[in-house]
Order: C-alpha cells, then structure tokens, then sequence
C-alpha cells in the first residue's frame, strides 16, 4: 500500500494547465526521485501535496496520504500535517531559515506548534535533532544564527527542522544543488536513511540524474506538467530511459562542450595572486572576540589569456572568497592580487582592472536587480570603460545573440525569464566590457541538464572563439572535468593539490581531493576493465 497516492492531479492558473493527470506513488520506506526541467512542475507537484499551491489555482484529482484525502482538508487541518505527518526540505535554507531567529529556536519551534510542550522541552528535542542531522554539541550550539553557518550547515538545520517530529514523508526539492559532493553526500546519507531506519517516503526532487541513479528505487521523468516515464532508478546507469525525452535528458546529463586548443605556454598571464591572505575578525563572544578566521591562507596561483581553470573544495575552505579577492570585491590582508599586472591596491588603476574581469555569480535572481530590465542590466559595467560605445543598445543586442537570446529579452524584467535565460543575462552582462577574465562562482550548479550543457558550450565557445580566461568554481566535478584544462583544491584556506584536470581528477593524490572524487556521484557507474 502507499504511503503517498497521488491520483491524476492536474492544476490550472488563470486558465494555463500547469499540471496534467499526475499519477504519482511513494510507498514507506521508498525513495523516489522526481526528475525534470525546470518549469516542468516538479516544485508545484510537491507544494501541491503540502496544500501550497499558488492562490486561486483550479485543482482537481486526489492526493492521499495513507489513504487520508489532503484535498479534501481546509489550511487549519492542512497546518496540523505540515512538519508532523509531512517534513519538507527546500533547495535554498538561506530563504527558508529565518535570519533572526537561532536555530536552536527555528528547531523547536516545530515541536512546540505540534507538541504543545514547553520551551525547555522543545530546545531539548531540537537538540537532538541537530545532533541526528550532524550538527553536534558543543560546536554547534543552539544560539547560532544561520548566517554564521556553511551552506551544507544550513541545510543540515533544515533537514533537522523537517525530521524532528519522524513524519511520515519526507519531501527534499533539490535540498543538495548547491553543496560540495562531500556535503551533498552526507546530506544524502542523512535523508536516505531517515528514510529506511523510520519506514518513511522520501520524494526526492532532483536535477542531477547521478544522485537519482545513486539513491533512488523510482525515478518518475515529468515534462510540461505531465509525467511521462517511470522507471527503476538502476536503469539511468544503462541509458534505458525510453523517451525521447528521456533519452534527451540522459544525453545532456552526460554532454561535453567541444574540444578547445590549450592556450600556448607563453601566452600572457590575465591574474595573479601571490601569497594572498584573506582574515576575518572572530565572532563576538562575552568577554572579546573568538580567535580571526584566515579564509585564505597564502594561496599563490596565475591564470593565462584563454585557459579555463576550475577551483575546487568543500563548502567553507575559501574558494568563494579567493574569488571575491580576486575580482577586487574584498580587500586582501597579505600578498598581492594582479590584474594584467595591475595591483588591486592602487585604487588609481582599480577602474581600469574592473573592465578587465567580470564575475557571475550562482543566483542570477539575486545578482540581478528585479526592478531593471535586461537593456537597464546590462549597461551597467559600461560606466567602467573610459569611452561610453555609441551606440549602447547595438552592443547590448550584439552580445545577447552572442549568448544565444534575442533583442526581444531587451525590455524584459528578471521574473519574466527562465533560470536559464536569467544565468545568460548574466554572463552577458560579464561580456559587455569585453574582459580578459570572467570568475564564475557555482555559476551552473541550479541548473537542469538541459540549460547546463547549453550554458557549458557558452562558455567553452568564449574561451575558444574570444580568448576569455574563466576561473570556474564549482561543486560539481564532472561540469569540471568537461570544462576545465587545469584544477586546483583548496582546502582549509589553501592550495593543496593542482595540475591537468583529468589528471587530478582521475589519479587524485592529495585526501582532499580524493574524497570529493569519492563522493561525487557517478551516472555511468565506472568498473574495471576485463583482463
């Protein structure tokens, strides 16, 4: 019997279906994944069961939760499930955690609604959770606040959150996209086994086909609101999915760019760093301040006109804000930054090394100014260049053809595009000084396979036909390997291990290095040669 049924739901907004006759079914104790485009209705199918759907939404079907109709029920009833019979994990904790509220309290605040229990009994319980979901004692205390946490920490708080009370299903939209394969790993492990040691259902919603081959017992292809394929999740592994669309998305998930010509070994260096120290003071405590944290610790490292160079690591060893130091966003305490020989220090060259490097960042929604239009955006860094172009708008339109949009996205608005389309505004708004270096800070790593392997013939295409360097940071190794001529890993604030990229990748020799390898998952299961 299922734990959850969801019978031939559909879902229609001022008229659009959004959702057509989903049949969709999560025994106890299964895992299934729920894989998908974006805007292909994987969220609004999960929201939907949750009693979230958007306002004003016309829906019809059934959805069951052992055997109890959750359609039926008003909000009131609907909020006495949410978190007790149904946890939920979302892809960003920074959005879904309250920022001015501890942990400590965000963990017991769903024991207290449901459990009615006092305050002391309630941080208890959320004591525990945090300690199950790896956030132990006394490191982790209950008074931290979630911007004082990692990514990967963060969204251990939100999976502590949604698992405190045991519900019976747990549904995770893509609460790993963003962590380091050792993270999402242990992310992974925590989910899965809530699931097998609590005989609970885990819907799984992912874009990564590898996490859904890995984990999954079910995998279910849903396409425009409709699911089209349901399959055993092994059958990834093979390439037996048996759409064509299926098949579309195993062969994007699986795509590398075209070959580039490795720049020559004389070709002029674009940025420098030299022994660079980036420290930050410590925490507020009682009596002074803790110990400063040195995020980058004496990292030396040189990127040439035309290579691509990947950077590598677990959430908090600093390649975040090695990046930000480089591209001139944070001062550094020691060494020095260069900019085609130009040193981040003389404020009086600073403007003309802007023009130089550009970054793009991982969320385009939040880089981009709602308010402005894509025309608006895009002039922005002009005022970096010492003569304005004349004719502003042909080189706004010049450059979304060159990224693949046409001058009709001119005149629109962040919330009017795709994530995709969103994540070319953005490295088109990078192209408009025409740098010699662009530093892309987990720049594809929310993205579906589709718009990731058209993103990735972008950039390998720019580094070919433009000779643009690219500092790519990135949790997701094979997105490094397709992309990258050389790697480097950092851990704890250094440079630990560098060289070719198939070479380190392939033969890893530094710990660090070897457990992300080991972590990242595989879609293509790799075995050994026969003898």
């Amino acid at each position: 019997m299922s734990l959850l049924d969801i019978r031939n739901l559909s879902l229609t907004l001022d008229g659009r279906p959004l959702l057509s006759g989903i049949n969709l079914s999560v025994a106890a104790g299964e895992i299934v994944a729920l894989v998908g485009e974006s805007g292909s209705g994987k969220s609004l199918t999960a929201l939907s069961v949750l009693g979230l759907a958007p306002d004003h939404a016309q829906i019809s079907g059934d959805i069951l939760l052992d055997d109890q109709s959750l359609t039926a029920l008003d909000d009131h009833a609907l909020q006495r499930i949410r978190g007790r019979d149904i946890g939920m994990v979302f892809q960003e904790p920074l959005t879904a955690l309250n920022p001015v509220m501890t942990i400590g309290d965000q963990a017991a605040e769903v024991v207290r609604i449901h459990t009615r229990c006092s305050r002391a009994e309630g941080r208890a319980a959320a004591r525990k959770a945090l300690d199950d979901a790896g956030l132990a004692a006394p490191r982790f205390t209950l008074d931290l606040y979630p911007h004082q946490l990692s990514g990967g920490q963060r969204q251990r708080v939100a999976i502590a959150m949604a698992t405190a009370l045991k519900p019976r299903l747990l549904i995770a939209d893509e609460a790993t996209s963003a962590l380091d394969p050792v993270n999402q790993a242990k992310v992974l492990d925590l989910l899965c086994q809530r699931a097998r040691t609590d005989n609970s259902g885990l819907l799984l919603i992912v874009h990564d086909l590898a996490v859904a081959r890995e984990r999954a017992d079910c995998v279910v292809v849903i396409r425009n609101g409709q699911i089209v394929e349901s399959a055993p999740a092994s059958v990834l592994g093979r390439g037996q999915l048996t759409t064509e669309y299926g098949q579309a998305l195993l062969r994007d998930a699986t795509h590398s760019p075209p070959p580039r010509i490795l720049p020559a070994p004389d070709a002029p260096v674009v940025a420098q760093g030299l022994d660079v120290v980036r420290t930050y003071a410590g925490s507020r405590k009682l009596f002074g301040k803790g110990p400063e944290i040195r995020a980058v610790d004496g990292v030396s490292l040189s990127i040439q006109r035309g290579e691509s160079v990947g950077l590598i690591g677990e959430s908090g060893c600093g390649k975040s804000t090695l990046l930000r130091a480089l591209a001139g966003l944070e001062p550094v305490q020691g060494g020095r930054v260069l900019i085609n020989g130009l040193d981040w220090s003389d404020k009086r060259q600073q403007r003309r090394m802007r023009q130089r490097i550009q970054p793009v960042f991982q969320d385009p929604g939040a880089s981009l100014d709602p308010r402005w239009s894509v025309y608006r955006s895009l002039c922005e860094p002009l005022h970096l260049l010492d003569s304005q172009p004349q004719y502003p708008q042909r080189l706004a339109t010049e450059t979304l053809e060159q990224i693949g949009l046409d001058a009709s996205f001119l005149d629109r608005l962040p919330h009017q595009m795709s994530g995709g389309q969103r994540q070319r505004v953005a490295l088109a708004r990078a192209l408009m000084t025409k740098p010699d270096l662009i530093v892309l800070d987990e720049a594809v790593s929310a993205l579906d396979v589709s718009v990731k392997a058209r993103i990735l013939d972008l950039l390998s295409m720019l580094t070919r036909d433009h000779n643009i360097a690219l500092l790519f940071v990135s949790h997701d190794l094979e997105v490094v390997r397709r992309l990258t001529d050389r790697v480097l890993v950092m851990e704890a604030g250094r440079i630990v291990e560098q060289g070719p990229t198939e070479t380190v990748l392939a033969r890893p020799s530094h710990p660090a290095t070897q457990r992300l390898v080991a972590a990242s998952p595989q879609l293509i299961p790799i075995t050994e040669p026969a003898l």
